[in-house]
């Protein structure tokens, strides 16, 4: 499912801002993009995500906005005396220009941010604050992606329409009609009778039920009309059904297939190719919903 959400938050000099975006995925999988200073709070964000949402990949994006005199910047002692042990012992070996120092500022670690020192009570009330705004967000973002899944029910609904249509129409070829069978079965059970040298009374019967089983196909018309029966109660039913409704799809594309292979008449041919164009378009649409 797919859908965007944002909302706002803030607290004494600090605001904030979170961001989930929702694209199409068979699971859940989520990814966080949290400051630095945030980084904690990743289990209880994902924690949330997965609380409401079981299928998408979800990103959450968390940004702080803080005044200019929160943060200033600082010599790192550590990285400094590193490098300055590191431009000695070049000079003994390389001959080169002595560093510039815009070149040194720009080495990562060498100037870092430091906030002002706040207590652990004070931290804690805020990130506090902060998952409360998470909560809204995730809220707005359930909202636009069952709006979103309410349109995708009318689509659904009509290709599990013209799946039984077209599983209904392969019910009434002609081939499928008992007479149509016995005659079938008849004409293919006496070559077997006819087969030089004659085939061992074993071996016979059994061909003869596999001839039985590969011109009739009303097992499969029944299963498939049932799986159907289960998507539209699915449909019905609403919430996270996009997993039993995946696999509910891989046994009407199962049967469907099992129908044309066993088609020795156009007229079922072509309702048994109609079905499989129909089951393709509501096997890709169920990739989207939860």
């Amino acid at each position: 499912m797919t859908g965007f959400a944002s909302a706002d938050g803030g607290a004494g000099d600090v605001a904030w801002t979170w961001e989930l975006k929702s694209v199409n995925g068979r699971s859940l999988d989520v990814r966080c993009r949290l400051p630095a200073t945030l980084e904690g709070l990743d289990p209880a964000v994902r924690a949330r995500l997965q609380d409401h949402f079981k299928r998408g990949s979800i990103t959450a994006a968390l940004s702080l906005t803080r005044p200019p005199g929160a943060v200033r910047l600082r010599l790192n002692p550590g990285i400094v005396d590193q490098l300055e042990e590191i431009i000695e012992a070049l000079s003994l070996r390389v001959k080169a220009d002595t560093p510039r120092l815009d070149g040194l500022l720009g080495i990562k670690g060498v100037v870092e941010a430091v906030e002002e020192e706040e207590t652990a009570d004070a931290r804690a009330v805020r990130e506090e604050a902060i998952l409360v705004t998470l909560d809204k967000a995730i809220a707005a973002l359930a909202e636009t992606r069952a709006e979103e899944g309410q349109r995708l029910v009318a689509v659904l609904s009509g290709h599990l329409r013209a799946a039984g249509a077209a599983a209904k129409r392969a019910g009434e070829t002609a081939a499928l009609q008992p007479e149509a069978i016995r005659k079938r079965l008849a004409a293919q059970v006496a070559s077997l009778l006819e087969a030089s040298p004659p085939l061992p009374e074993d071996r016979l019967a059994q061909e003869a039920a596999l001839a039985a089983a590969r011109v009739d196909v009303r097992e499969e018309l029944d299963r498939l009309r049932a799986h159907l029966a289960a998507a539209q109660e699915l449909l019905d039913e609403g919430g996270a059904v996009g997993r039993r409704f995946d696999f509910l799809c891989q046994e009407l594309n199962r049967e469907a297939n099992t129908i044309c292979s066993k088609s020795a008449d156009i007229a079922l041919t072509r309702a048994g190719l109609d079905l499989k164009a129909a089951i393709d378009q509501l096997r890709e649409q169920v990739q989207n919903i939860e």
